[in-house]
């Protein structure tokens, strides 16, 4: 069972463009199918059909579909990070 902030990093590590899914399967141990399970039943019908066209076939979204080269993108802004939140600038 998944807490409260599990369920909220998944759906923003879901929505995240360069996010594969196979990193929230490592974090999480879900999989592809259950992310869309839960963003289904957490999300509004509407930002979820958004989200579903917005990642389906998706290169960023699978490993295996990603160019050679593109191995992992941080922000610049990433760098002082305290749990999932930006630190203050």
């Amino acid at each position: 069972m998944l807490s409260s902030i599990e369920i909220d990093r998944i759906i923003q590590m879901a929505w995240e463009d360069r996010t594969p899914f196979e990193a929230i399967k490592y974090q999480f141990n879900i999989t592809e199918k259950e992310v869309i399970r839960l963003m289904k039943k957490e999300m509004t019908e509407k930002n979820w059909k958004k989200w579903r066209e917005r990642v389906q076939g998706r290169k960023t979204k699978h490993l295996k579909l990603r160019e050679r080269g593109m191995n992992r993108f941080k922000s610049s802004r990433q760098k002082n990070i305290s749990g999932n939140r930006i630190s203050k600038r």
